[in-house]
């Protein structure tokens, strides 16, 4: 097995999950697994599609088949079925990805493709909510000015934890309601300008530095750590094979 290949015993949990396999619908795809092995040496590597590897395949039908998995949703299915959370605690955090100047210029209008303009700069916030284990149960993508909290409860879905935790930027009483709807305790510091502060658990609020290693995790992808697609699908593709890559190891 070569460098930022997959090996055999993660291979194994998602082989029968991907599309085109034998006895499917629709042609059987020539080999998944070279296909998988491309998607991630580019995501680790961080090259442009167009220097992938000769073993790998014609670089554009490579670029052409991730293209259509994301426009399929493959990448959150995956996701989904490979994690065994532990919900006990849902911790939630955002981070901005500066664009790379080869990720501006994908149609127009009102269609901003996630990206927008920061304290960061130019780029795409990535919002992440992990298990009490620090492992990525769900992932989205917004423009760089987006506030956290207006994804909070995208996030949080329809899980039910024993508590959530964040920062100051989840400090809402709409999303504290939410929370404490479902029975769970929000842990999170209040604004400072509350006028009444909030009180919260500080010792379990310690624990939330996992979410940042997660997110520390995910950016080891430099196709992560710096956005080139110039899809927000595509990107989000990317940040997802991450995801998978951790719930794998």
């Amino acid at each position: 097995m070569r460098r930022h290949e997959i090996p055999e015993e993660h291979w194994a949990r998602i082989e029968g999950l991907l599309p085109g396999r034998p006895g499917g619908h629709g042609g059987v795809a020539h080999d998944n697994r070279n296909f998988i092995n491309a998607g991630w040496y580019v995501a680790k590597t961080g090259i442009p599609w167009r220097d992938l590897p000769e073993r790998f395949g014609k670089w554009d039908t490579v670029e052409h088949r991730f293209n259509e998995w994301c426009k399929k949703g493959v990448g959150q299915r995956i996701l989904a079925v490979v994690q065994d959370a532990d919900l006990e605690w849902l911790m939630l955090d955002s981070t901005v990805i500066r664009a790379h100047q080869h990720a501006a210029g994908m149609n127009g209008g009102d269609n901003d493709q996630a990206l927008g303009r920061s304290r960061g700069g130019f780029g795409t916030k990535i919002h992440v909510a992990v298990d009490a284990l620090g492992n990525p149960v769900s992932i989205h993508v917004s423009p760089g000015q987006d506030a956290d909290i207006t994804h909070a409860e995208a996030l949080l879905a329809d899980r039910a934890p024993e508590a959530v935790l964040g920062d100051k930027g989840y400090d809402s009483d709409v999303f504290v309601a939410t929370v404490e709807s479902r029975g769970a305790q929000a842990v999170n510091p209040p604004r400072k300008n509350r006028v009444a502060p909030r009180d919260y658990d500080q010792v379990v609020y310690k624990e939330r530095n996992k979410v940042e290693r997660c997110v520390n995790a995910l950016k080891q992808c430099r196709r992560v750590a710096t956005r080139y697609e110039k899809t927000a699908r595509n990107f989000l593709g990317m940040v997802l094979l991450a995801a998978i890559t951790i719930w794998l190891k």
